[in-house]
């Protein structure tokens, strides 16, 4: 009895410091944050659906779907859609459908919400690098109603033969018309289109190995296709490549960010927010993870951040943070989605969770 007493003890004193870790997430004034589902090893890319369903890719084997049924904003199942995949990381729902982007390949499960304990998938596109850096896709379908992905460099910074590297490319939603979208993005895991102009904005990751402070993670945005974001010529603004640099095209243009994030952040997932749960303030603003520096002398990033345009000016502030406390970090967040009720998901692959950030004076 001894030895159980001690095991609970340990049990509850665990469970307080979850508790109160949560609790010391930053977030602004009448907003709250919970948790929404948690043991979902790996949750990095978020994909709402209907009636309460959340689907969530990994850079693992396997592929989710997280299920509220009694609409209080708790998952109360989680099924394993699939658990053999190449690192399912880009999905997207579509229509009924479900799109999956594994590294070398696209699929899509058909009517996957009347499927989900026996899906079948189909292939669509087999074509896609293989390569082992920066492997892992980010998929979702356009206003245009074609699937976009991004396929990002085979390296830290190098000009790859293989012209699709570093880019955004689209496809039909039968994979066929493969084209680049646009270039020069040497790793985008984030993307969202403005609900009202449908112009396609990005995240995009800095290079390694330019010291703490340089070069900046970006904020793209993308008028037209064929434009090209520099990598690896120049970074952020006008930092030139130690090595590349020196073959920038003078004559070409190359689109500087809109925003230049922090050094090292790992920006990742991004959304419009476009619902009206949360204040007008924030309404078609940009919320993006930030899952952290992983090599950065003084660790940054471990936040979720917001895209304001004020005055015609950007400003980028911080959200929702306290998962990084005294260089220690408490999680990663992933992605962000926006449910049917307004609230804002975010992943967490670190600890497995999805939050729920919601508004109620």
């Amino acid at each position: 009895m001894k030895k159980f007493g001690i095991i609970l003890v340990f049990f509850v004193i665990t469970i307080s410091f979850w508790a109160i870790d949560l609790n010391k997430i930053n977030i602004p004034e009448n907003f709250h944050i919970e948790i929404y589902a948690k043991n979902i090893k790996g949750a990095r890319t978020l994909a709402f659906a209907e009636k309460g369903t959340i689907f969530v890719g990994t850079r693992t084997q396997k592929l989710y779907a997280v299920i509220d049924t009694d609409n209080d904003f708790k998952a109360d199942k989680i099924i394993t859609v699939a658990d053999n995949l190449n690192q399912p990381n880009g999905i997207d729902y579509y229509k009924g459908n479900l799109y999956v982007a594994e590294v070398n390949r696209i699929l899509v499960f058909e009517n996957i919400m009347s499927n989900l304990k026996s899906p079948q998938f189909s292939i669509l596109y087999d074509d896609l690098p293989e390569q082992t850096h920066h492997e892992w896709r980010y998929l979702k379908i356009g206003p245009d109603g074609k699937i976009y992905i991004s396929i990002g460099a085979p390296c830290n910074v190098c000009l790859s033969e293989n012209k699709h590297f570093a880019s955004i490319c689209r496809l039909d939603l039968d994979g066929t018309n493969f084209e680049i979208f646009a270039r020069g993005i040497r790793n985008s895991v984030g993307f969202d289109w403005h609900p009202e102009t449908e112009t396609l904005w990005f995240t995009d990751n800095g290079r390694d190995w330019l010291g703490d402070n340089i070069p900046p993670d970006e904020l793209n945005k993308a008028e037209n296709q064929n434009l090209h974001f520099g990598f690896p010529f120049i970074h952020g603004e006008n930092i030139l490549d130690p090595k590349y640099g020196k073959k920038l095209d003078n004559n070409k243009k190359y689109i500087k960010p809109v925003v230049k994030l922090g050094p090292h952040v790992a920006s990742l997932g991004m959304r419009f927010y476009n619902k009206n749960q949360f204040p007008e303030e924030y309404y078609n603003t940009i919320f993006i993870a930030e899952h952290g520096s992983w090599n950065r002398s003084t660790p940054i990033g471990y936040r979720v951040t917001n895209i304001k345009k004020i005055n015609n000016q950007y400003e980028y502030t911080v959200f929702a943070d306290g998962w990084l406390k005294d260089n220690k970090k408490f999680g990663r967040p992933v992605d962000v989605e926006v449910i049917n009720d307004g609230s804002l998901i975010v992943s967490d692959d670190k600890n497995g969770y999805l939050y729920r950030i919601y508004y109620k004076k």
